[in-house]
């Protein structure tokens, strides 16, 4: 399941969900990335985060990436939900949910479609300072180096 969506999620009815009389699981596994609150340089604390997408190729990129996951790992499910519009520090962001008969895939197919959404899924971010200047998020190198343990 893929979602991109300004309303806030569940994590707990999006497990349900996902694993509702399933007796094949044997490991679920749950990422939400939340709005941190805090510096942001010398601007003063970040007060919101305004997230943008690309509709039909940010749903098109998740399912690539979720179809590769699923190429990798053995999983029984996957669910993907990544919100967009303007989020407060301590908002729910992302939730990637992947479910397995055995952890290490879970675990690892999680890592997996986090370290790809962070740095591939076509989604741009703007954290707005207490002062009101905005700034657009830049990729990072440090995820880019991540990233390149997934290769093939």
């Amino acid at each position: 399941m893929i979602r991109v969506q300004p309303d806030d999620f569940d994590v707990s009815t999006e497990i349900a969900r996902l694993s509702d009389g399933r007796t094949d699981i044997g490991a679920i596994v749950t990422f939400t990335g939340t709005v941190r609150g805090g510096a942001n340089d010398s601007a003063g604390a970040i007060t919101s985060m305004t997230l943008e997408h690309y509709p039909g190729m940010t749903e098109k990129e998740l399912a690539r990436i979720e179809t590769e996951a699923n190429a990798r790992w053995p999983l029984q499910g996957t669910t993907i939900i990544h919100r967009i519009g303007e989020l407060n520090p301590g908002d729910n962001i992302v939730l990637v949910v992947t479910a397995s008969r055995h952890r290490r895939a879970a675990f690892e197919a999680a890592e997996f479609l986090m370290d790809y959404l962070k740095t591939r899924a076509t989604f741009w971010k703007k954290e707005t300072a207490a002062d009101g200047s905005g700034d657009w998020v830049d990729a990072r190198d440090a995820d880019e180096a991540v990233l390149a343990r997934w290769k093939k």
